[in-house]
């Protein structure tokens, strides 16, 4: 089978954007341009890439078996891309981040812009991803620094841990915000909004409840700290979040209290062991570090 990266490309863009329309805008290319590279790529997989769900395209599971896999390679191609034009434009280089989602709302684009500010001719490249996609990516050079939830998949990462305290979300107005500190007695019976049952906040909040013999209620399962704070605001629950979603959020309808047993999150700062960090790397990495400080637990 003689697959063409150009297939791959349209292929990758309409997984993005969620159209031909977005693919082909993407790309720089007509939409029967894309349309026909799927179409040629469909004959050559044998298998049914998308479905047509309401005027949008809706993958297979094929498909999004065949997405994970291309991924990074399209990343990749796309990276070395930026970096010819980079080179071509005499760019004073470019900074390459990638962090899990809760911190890429306020955190980050708030850090990178301050850093950015006497940098003017730097390049940004930025994404925020799963941790364990964060840990893929600054090992195939397509970000030099990652943050990202533990534990850690490789061993070429050289890593600087974090912890940070969690707390607890509560609806604006909440009774329960008259307590200055929260336990699993006094949130008995209340519906938790919560991640998947293999993230360490869901394991570590169920551990609390179970060491103290209170039942725990969960009402909402979501995979991201933003939507569960959605939810919250929304009179849902209550719900276990890390500082960089609550301390960036703008829009209120929401309290914090601490919780008791305390719930840490545990984190790190990756770079690759292989790589050298480039000079602005090395600068960003040194802020970041410094910025970070502030939320870390001893």
């Amino acid at each position: 089978m003689n697959l063409r990266f150009r297939q791959l490309q349209a292929f990758h863009a309409v997984i993005e954007t969620g159209t031909v329309t977005g693919a082909a805008a993407l790309l720089g290319v007509s939409q029967p341009a894309v349309s026909n590279l799927l179409y040629q790529l469909e004959r050559q997989t044998r298998f049914k890439l998308f479905e047509r769900d309401k005027g949008r395209l809706r993958a297979t599971p094929e498909a999004n078996l065949l997405f994970r896999e291309i991924d990074t390679v399209v990343r990749g191609f796309d990276h070395v891309t930026q970096a010819v034009i980079d080179l071509q434009n005499k760019q004073a280089g470019q900074l390459q981040v990638a962090s899990q989602h809760s911190m890429s709302f306020g955190f980050m684009p708030k850090l990178i812009a301050r850093f950015a500010r006497d940098r003017p001719d730097m390049s940004i490249s930025f994404q925020s991803q799963y941790s364990s996609k964060i840990q893929e990516w600054v090992m195939s050079g397509l970000f030099e620094i990652g943050i990202c939830e533990t534990p850690l998949l490789h061993d070429g990462l050289e890593a600087y841990p974090i912890k940070v305290e969690t707390l607890i979300a509560l609806p604006e107005g909440s009774p329960l915000a008259r307590h200055a500190v929260l336990t699993p007695q006094l949130l008995e019976g209340e519906p938790f909004l919560v991640m998947g049952p293999d993230h360490m906040t869901h394991r570590r909040t169920r551990d609390a409840f179970q060491e103290a013999g209170v039942p725990w209620k969960t009402r909402v399962h979501a995979q991201l700290f933003k939507n569960l704070l959605s939810f919250v605001k929304e009179g849902m629950g209550v719900a276990v979040l890390d500082p960089f979603v609550l301390d960036f959020d703008r829009e209120g309808g929401f309290v914090t209290r601490p919780f008791q047993p305390q719930i840490l999150m545990e984190m790190a700062v990756i770079t690759s062991k292989t790589r050298p960090l480039s000079s602005i790397g090395q600068e960003f990495l040194t802020l970041l570090k410094s910025e970070l400080a502030p939320y870390c637990i001893a």
